[in-house]
């Protein structure tokens, strides 16, 4: 079907004003809280279903679909091995304010420091910089009909979300992850 110039042009204003709407309702809709009690902390021990769990071994993982299956839980596996996304404002880390370190859910890979952590109103936790330059790896992204670059542990290749350039300094990245495949360890008092 071929619009004219001004057909195309109300098209285009319809799409971007609905898309600043949704934009908008999203960012908007975000409860005004902070949390600050501290998460449940997963110990190597509490993991024993998974044997492939490590907070210290940074050897890299190559597991097959049918093992991840069996050693994640089906949502952690859902996100880790599919691609999935939590919805906004739902995960336990998007507003949480503990000082302390975040780690893959599904291998233990060390990821982000609490102090490399802003809030960035997009309703996931979000971090400036990696603890390691290899603590993450990066993927062209262009699902959805969108060039996104997609984070991914460096140890075990679990989707952690995606990276963007309109972070704070010193970076200039945001890192917006799923709180599902992030655990925390506070720091020692």
């Amino acid at each position: 079907m071929i619009f004219s110039t001004s057909q195309d042009n109300l098209l285009r204003t319809v799409l971007l004003s609905l898309l600043l709407m949704v934009s908008l309702s999203v960012c908007n809709g975000a409860p005004n809280r902070k949390v600050t009690e501290k998460p449940k902390v997963m110990t190597e021990q509490q993991h024993k279903a998974n044997p492939y769990y490590s907070r210290t071994v940074t050897t890299t993982l190559t597991l097959s679909d049918a093992v991840w299956k069996k050693v994640l839980s089906p949502a952690v596996y859902e996100v880790a091995r599919h691609g999935s996304t939590e919805q906004a404002f739902t995960g336990k880390y998007w507003d949480y304010e503990g000082k302390g370190t975040y780690f893959c859910a599904a291998c233990g890979n060390m990821l982000f420091r609490s102090d490399a952590k802003f809030s960035s109103t997009c309703g996931w936790p979000s971090f400036f910089e990696t603890v390691r330059s290899n603590s993450v790896l990066y993927r062209k992204d262009l699902s959805f009909g969108m060039e996104r670059t997609e984070v991914v542990c460096g140890r075990c290749k679990a989707h952690l979300g995606h990276v963007f350039d309109d972070g704070p300094p010193p970076t200039g990245k945001r890192f917006c992850m799923n709180s599902i495949l992030l655990e925390f360890e506070p720091d020692k008092s």
